[in-house]
């Protein structure tokens, strides 16, 4: 059993009373229930998921996570998905099952513009991606450089090819993205009471002059979030933790700074389900009532509007959920085509050479991909010829282009990389600090044009002239992600993609019967 802060079990006996405390005491000595969600954008084919993948999945125990169907499951602790090569190919992500509420509850549509702001390490961003279907755009924020690294990786493996990452301020985001995006996800950073039993460190961290300086970050994000929500837009808050301070108030108090934003009847969408999931509403009653900034305030009634989430109700950590709306008619935009890899993409705003001695700059991650810090000796036509042969070689007719056309992409070149670069022709990057501009085609290699991780985990088999598609639980998949060469076709030549079970895993080189492996060092077992 945990040992729990004096302070804090005083406070939630007074939130919950004497009989129902004691049931949410004894949730912190059982087994924390432990989640992956299903990634639809790299199911492949049916008959294929049907009976290679799921034989695999059969193996972690599954049981359906109510509030995430279809996608989200419970699995058993011992089985450890995340030694399976199917987890390293972005088949499925880990996550705990309360968290996948928030993006099940987000309601992100395929074509809409959306901004995680708070992203790390990429649970609720990789949903959200999951409800787009690669159609429109995600911008992925973390303000932590090391966390926002940790999130451009999860966004790669996940296959994710309308997503931009970024590791910026709240502040700077607000002031180029006024009104811009038709939902904004702010799961804020916060005490991290409902996850005692997830992670060690928020329970030792844990101090009522932390939870009053979580609620006031938490004000202060939430007004950056504000000014970037477009009228009839949504803005999405959540948080883990229990305290009425940083969850009611929080809310109640955004709401009275910003009348323009109202309450989405979150019980009422849901019906006879909130039952069903163990859902609580929030506490009208609490607001006000256990922080020394507000003392007691007059209840606010719109608060039943709200999702609580608790250990002892259900499968899962606490959470707290409020979707606000903006008030405005929203103005459904046509997704504008994408411009695809054509002479077009080689213009001033993305060219390195073009940009009058400016350079781009981008922290390498552990991968190694991204932009480069230095001048290239060739042209951006000698690019341009270098990745449509390798299109030609390597890829089916039109796949690029279909990438392209979902997204609204346009090939962009920053320094020796090609990417197609989500909404491109609107989303003001300079002077951003950026990890990931989209989808990462490749780089110029020594006059050679190389293709990237990113582009290897975002195709499918059926996208590609040649795949060696390997049993996920045998010894090559295993030899695969440890960088050893393989076996192959004699008759292959150049680029391959790598798959196990029909799910792509990276790339691989042929030549005389011999896979050389192009998986990232960085990434190897």
């Amino acid at each position: 059993m945990l040992a729990l802060p004096e302070e804090f079990e005083k406070r939630m006996k007074a939130m919950l009373g004497e009989e129902e405390y004691e049931k949410f005491r004894d949730a912190f000595g059982r087994e924390r229930a432990r989640g992956l969600r299903l990634n639809p954008l790299k199911i492949p084919t049916m008959h294929k998921f049907e009976s290679d993948i799921s034989i695999s999945l059969s193996n972690f125990g599954l049981r359906p996570v109510p509030w995430a169907q279809p996608y989200g499951f419970f699995y058993e602790s011992e089985t450890r998905p995340g030694k399976s090569p199917l987890h390293e190919a972005g088949l499925y992500y880990l996550q705990e099952p309360s968290a996948m509420a928030v993006a099940a509850l987000a309601g992100a549509e395929p074509g809409e513009k959306v901004l995680d702001l708070c992203a790390a390490p990429g649970g609720k961003s990789t949903m959200l991606a999951g409800e787009l279907l690669g159609k429109g755009l995600l911008v992925s924020n973390e303000i932590n450089p090391g966390r926002a690294k940790i999130l451009s990786q999860n966004v790669e493996r996940m296959g994710i090819a309308n997503a931009v990452v970024t590791n910026e301020t709240p502040e700077k985001l607000a002031e180029r993205f006024p009104a811009f995006f038709d939902r904004v996800i702010v799961d804020a950073p916060c005490s991290g009471e409902g996850m005692f039993r997830k992670e060690e460190q928020a329970l030792s961290m844990w101090s009522p002059e932390n939870v009053e300086h979580c609620a006031g970050r938490q004000a202060e994000i939430l007004d950056q979030a504000a000014v970037m929500v477009k009228s009839g837009g949504y803005l999405v808050y959540s948080t883990c933790t229990f305290a009425p301070a940083e969850d009611e108030d929080s809310a109640e108090n955004f709401r009275r700074r910003h009348p323009e934003f109202l309450l989405v009847d979150l019980p009422a969408k849901l019906g006879d389900s909130m039952e069903a999931f163990g859902f609580d509403t929030g506490h009208p009653e609490w607001y006000g009532s256990f922080s020394s900034e507000h003392g007691r305030q007059e209840p606010a009634g719109e608060l039943r509007r709200t999702i609580r989430l608790w250990p002892h109700r259900l499968e899962g950590e606490g959470h707290f959920l409020a979707v606000f709306r903006k008030e405005g008619q929203l103005q459904r935009e046509v997704v504008p085509r994408g411009s695809g890899l054509s002479a077009e993409c080689w213009d001033k705003r993305g060219s390195a050479s073009g940009r009058a001695g400016k350079r781009w700059k981008k922290d390498v991650d552990r991968t190694g991909q991204g932009m480069k810090n230095r001048q290239d000796s060739w042209s951006g036509a000698d690019m341009l010829a270098a990745a449509e042969s390798f299109a030609e070689e390597t890829l089916r007719e039109g796949c690029l282009e279909r990438y392209a056309e979902l997204s609204a992409s346009g090939g962009k070149r920053f320094g020796d990389d090609l990417y197609l670069m989500p909404y491109e022709a609107q989303i003001p990057t300079d002077g951003l600090r950026v990890l990931r501009p989209g989808l990462q085609i490749g780089t110029m290699k020594k006059g050679r044009f190389e293709p990237s991780h990113a582009l290897a985990m975002a195709l499918r088999p059926e996208d590609v002239l040649r795949c060696l598609d390997l049993p996920a639980e045998g010894r090559e998949a295993a030899a695969y992600l440890r960088g050893e060469t393989l076996p192959c076709d004699a008759s292959w030549k150049g680029w391959i993609l790598v798959a196990a079970n029909g799910v792509s895993m990276g790339w691989g080189k042929a030549s005389g019967g011999v896979l050389k492996n192009h998986y990232p060092k960085g990434l190897r077992r």
